[in-house]
């Protein structure tokens, strides 16, 4: 086979639709159409390609050639990511796509059948763990605890995105003697800053999320700003918010403090998955979990109730009793 890098060199030169790129250059708009997270994913696979080898503009055959080469290392789904990224970088350049070639969509469909593996999710933390999770930082009287005790509960009555739970400013919050209201004037589901509200109510005994942040922010002395913030070793509280990474953090740690089994497993998605599981389990309508957790998409909520009711509504449970 010949080197990588001669078949490379050797590839024929594409025609390429130029366009003037000074209305590009200089229009904000375009740059605001995509989410920072997605502009940095899309540089990252940019990257990883050129790294590899392959040139830009690049050709239908080095991308093909790009596929097979991590085809047995890399997702299928994140090779298609990649392949978005690619498509984006030629379009907005103005040159001709090379993924819509039929072969790189043909590859891509058999690396899939290969080489596809399952999806991995984050398990839904359950209310139970939740509530010896609520009890053991009630007991631990700090302000770290009264803080993660707050997070962990409002992110999880909410079912809120890390995202979204980090952006909660104070004056999004309207108090009601049934809860609380608050309102998200930016998440995944609203890029066009529509604005989303989401109800929490009063709970009872530990697991009350609203009592909870009242305590933290009586505490932390919150009047303004961020709701949930780094606290520094000497007792000082940040200004700014925490980070999407720290939530994960916090979570894991506190856990992994009250010996919950899958503790490893979890992540700021278990929070937003086990209130959708949890409150299926307990009754709530399909329209009523999707309101709670501003999804869209029935077929993503549907895909928690299933993984919940594997066992109670269970075909072969209903022969095997009977028998």
């Amino acid at each position: 086979m010949k080197d990588l890098t001669e078949l490379l060199a050797n590839q024929p030169l594409r025609k390429v639709e130029t366009w003037p790129s000074t209305a590009l250059v200089s229009n904000p708009y375009i740059t605001a159409a995509t989410s920072d997270n997605t502009r940095k994913a899309y540089r990252s696979d940019i990257q990883h390609f050129e790294k590899w080898g392959g040139r830009l503009p690049a050709s239908a055959e080095a991308i093909t050639l790009y596929l097979q080469y991590y085809a047995a290392t890399l997702n299928p789904r994140t090779l298609a990511r990649r392949l978005t990224a690619l498509k984006n970088w030629h379009s907005y350049q103005g040159f001709l796509d090379p993924t819509a070639h039929p072969a790189i969509g043909k590859t891509l469909a058999g690396i899939s059948r290969v080489h596809g593996r399952p999806k991995d999710k984050a398990y839904p933390l359950l209310p139970e763990d939740l509530l010896q999770i609520a009890t053991h930082l009630q007991k631990e009287n700090t302000l770290a605890a009264w803080r993660d005790n707050a997070l962990l509960q409002i992110g999880f009555f909410g079912a809120f995105r890390r995202s979204e739970l980090i952006a909660i400013q104070y004056e999004n919050i309207t108090w009601h003697k049934e809860g609380i209201e608050i309102l998200l004037s930016h998440s995944k589901t609203d890029q066009t800053h529509e604005g989303q509200i989401c109800a929490v109510p009063y709970g009872k005994d530990s697991l009350c999320p609203v009592s909870a942040l009242k305590q933290w922010l009586q505490q932390a002395n919150i009047q303004e700003g961020a709701l949930f913030r780094r606290i520094f070793l000497n007792g000082e509280i940040e200004t700014g918010g925490l980070t999407a990474l720290s939530v994960n953090h916090i979570l894991k740690k506190r856990a992994k403090q009250c010996h919950i089994s899958y503790a490893e497993h979890l992540s700021s998605h278990s929070l937003r998955r086990g209130l959708a599981t949890s409150a299926s389990r307990s009754g709530a309508s399909l329209p009523a979990i999707m309101r709670q957790g501003r999804w869209k998409l029935v077929n993503t909520v549907m895909e928690y109730i299933e993984a919940s009711e594997r066992f109670s509504e269970n075909a072969a449970s209903s022969v095997l009793q009977k028998i």
